[in-house]
């Protein structure tokens, strides 16, 4: 029986790291995090509770981003979701000196001159609220219901390229899942495959 001890520790270093790498699952609680805001507030995922909150993962260098800003398309459904009083949080998960990477007053200032309307821009450099969603691409969108349950994830149209005149003929799933929740309905479409250029996490 010497070799139960073993397996046990075994077993459970084995789930510990399981648990610490989950990705997030649509149908279950969306992770809490706290992350500072291109303006030095903290920002708490759960002091939103009882709202609907939807998660852009970002990066102003990425022409996937630059499709659906130079289209307007993200800023539209920036603007749409506030006068719901939907929250929307853009995240900024590149690291200092990779693609992507702002300072709080520089992203206020790309806000500014896109005509952006996020509630905030979240600045995670150290990537954590990045590794938290198992965000991998820019742009990577989530949708967290006004429970804290998770109830989108994925891309934010059905139209993988950087062709602008592509925007239009898409169907954007992000519009979609919010006017479900709208009318009171499951979203329709819960999971999607993200497209976009890779997250520019910091090197472990």
């Amino acid at each position: 029986m010497s070799f139960l001890k073993p397996l046990a520790v075994l077993l459970a270093s084995v789930a510990m790291t399981a648990a610490a790498s989950a990705a997030p699952e649509v149908g279950k609680p969306a992770p809490d995090f706290s992350a500072t805001d291109s303006k030095g507030r903290t920002v708490k995922l759960s002091d939103y509770r009882g709202k609907t909150v939807v998660l852009e993962w970002t990066n102003d260098g990425c022409p996937y981003v630059q499709k659906h800003y130079s289209t307007n398309n993200i800023q539209s459904l920036q603007k749409d979701a506030a006068a719901k009083g939907i929250v929307w949080l853009s995240v900024i998960s590149s690291a200092p000196g990779e693609q992507g990477a702002v300072s709080g007053a520089e992203a206020d200032k790309l806000s500014e001159t896109r005509g952006a309307a996020p509630a905030a821009v979240l600045l995670d450099a150290e990537g954590k609220v990045g590794r938290l969603y198992d965000a991998r691409t820019t742009p990577h969108m989530f949708i967290v219901n006004g429970d804290g349950t998770l109830v989108y994830m994925g891309g934010i149209d059905d139209k993988p390229t950087v062709i602008p005149s592509d925007v239009k003929a898409a169907r954007n799933y992000v519009r979609a899942a919010l006017d479900d929740l709208a009318a009171g309905k499951p979203v329709a479409t819960p999971v999607t495959r993200p497209y976009g250029c890779s997250v520019k996490y910091k090197h472990s």
